[in-house]
């Protein structure tokens, strides 16, 4: 009973260490400006994870995913889809500043790599890569792929990625503290956890919904129809014929009430649109 007692006493105490390194730790920020569009929660990023420190970590693994596709001849083979993808992105990231101004000093980059899959995503710091599974199964038009694009770069541009990997390391810093009072230390990889919410988590509905909100916005400051972004997720929807989903789809959770809140956003921008249009 002694034993029992001393241990749970003992499993409290780390408990209570582990919230109190876990709150010390994180600290209240906001990555972007609202926008337009109006996204101004506040976000909590740990202090274990700087920007950068994961930038730094993203652009390593970029250079090794590029490296591999270039090795494998899969790295920007048609070059008309890679004119059509660099200048769309270039109209994309000169609105950037509308949500924050030192993206313009990012390192941005963007390639096509040749695969199957539906995909395409961008790293902390502006490291981006679009699938020609997308552009070929999909068949955006230009509004479309801006609506996709868009939305990645408003992932990197809120630090969604520092936030969800501040959140794991969050959790295992407190799960560090109890192991380490039960005599079994554990370590964090930030390498690993930045892999794991960029190619394999999938993302919260709270950024999802940021990204689509901003991605609109930048889309339709940069002259592209943002009401694009309704019919590019109809499409990808349509993709999923009941067997394995897109792997955009599986890292981007999809729902009605999605296209619902698509449609508003859209609209809330579409002056935006009429006035880059002119």
């Amino acid at each position: 009973m002694t034993t029992l007692r001393h241990f749970r006493s003992s499993l409290r105490t780390a408990a209570s260490a582990a919230v109190l390194a876990v709150l010390a730790g994180c600290a209240s920020v906001n990555t972007t400006k609202s926008g337009a569009i109006g996204v101004d929660r506040s976000q909590y990023m740990s202090s274990l994870v700087s920007e950068q420190d994961l930038e730094q970590e993203a652009g390593k693994q970029y250079a090794d995913i590029i490296q591999q596709a270039r090795a494998k001849n899969l790295l920007d083979r048609n070059a008309a889809q890679v004119s059509r993808v660099n200048a769309i992105a270039k109209r994309l990231i000169a609105q950037a500043g509308t949500f924050r101004s030192d993206a313009a000093s990012w390192k941005w980059e963007v390639h096509v790599i040749s695969s199957d899959e539906v995909n395409a995503w961008c790293m902390p710091g502006g490291k981006m890569a679009v699938y020609t599974g997308l552009l070929n199964q999909i068949k955006p038009t230009d509004d479309e792929l801006a609506a996709v694009m868009g939305h990645e770069i408003s992932h990197a541009l809120r630090e969604h990625a520092r936030e969800r990997v501040s959140q794991q390391m969050a959790t295992s810093l407190g799960l560090q503290v109890i192991s380490v009072a039960l005599g079994t230390p554990s370590a964090a990889d930030l390498g690993g956890k930045l892999a794991d919410v960029m190619f394999t988590l999938p993302n919260s509905r709270t950024h999802e919904t940021e990204a689509d909100r901003m991605g609109v916005e930048l889309a339709a400051r940069a002259g592209y129809d943002p009401r694009a972004a309704v019919t590019l997720w109809q499409k990808m929807g349509s993709a999923d014929k009941g067997s394995a989903p897109p792997e955009f789809l599986s890292t981007h959770p999809s729902a009605s009430t999605r296209i619902s809140d698509l449609q508003k956003a859209s609209q809330q921008v579409l002056p935006l649109y009429e006035a880059a249009k002119k």
